[in-house]
């Protein structure tokens, strides 16, 4: 994170220091509309509200509703009246709009989701070609495997031994 406001010459060296944003203010209010999208049968106005104004904040639709547009621009114009659908929508949004931020990770977690987005080749290029036709070939470096496991994180040893009436997690 670095402020607009720098000024790197070769006469002058001003770096100006602020406060690092531990969380944004769309993180907020993609978490707040995931609550109550859960918290109701159907997803409540304020749910489209909060997701709307994300979306205005990114350019998209400005003064429009997340309702409208869904309607008039998408094969699933329903989508967005039924929880599950709300659900897919405020999933998608997060993941474009805190791409790069280390949310994806703990987010597909939580959502139970890690066997469909974890459980993936990792592809790359064969670094240590010496020809470009063999360099620029995207190969398989290793398979992912995420298990039921991985939901939940080992307790540490030392707790247990300390507290005998904790439990280890399941398969670890």
């Amino acid at each position: 994170m670095v402020s607009y406001q720098n000024v790197n010459t070769s006469a002058t060296n001003i770096n100006y220091v602020y406060s690092f944003p531990i969380i944004r203010l769309s993180d907020l209010y993609l978490l707040y509309a995931e609550a109550l999208n859960e918290l109701n049968e159907t997803p409540t106005t304020d749910v489209y509200y909060y997701v709307q104004q994300v979306r205005n904040k990114a350019g998209l639709d400005e003064g429009g509703s997340l309702v409208n547009t869904w309607r008039n621009h998408s094969n699933r114009p329903d989508k967005p009246t039924t929880q599950r659908g709300m659900r897919e929508i405020i999933q998608k949004e997060r993941m474009i709009e805190l791409a790069f931020e280390g949310h994806r990770y703990h987010d597909v977690r939580r959502w139970k989701l890690g066997s469909t987005y974890l459980n993936t080749q990792i592809k790359g290029w064969s670094v240590l070609e010496q020809d470009p036709e063999y360099f620029y070939n995207a190969r398989v470096l290793f398979t992912r495997k995420f298990m039921p496991r991985d939901y939940l994180w080992p307790i540490k040893t030392n707790s247990i031994n300390r507290n005998p009436k904790l439990v280890q997690n399941p398969q670890w």
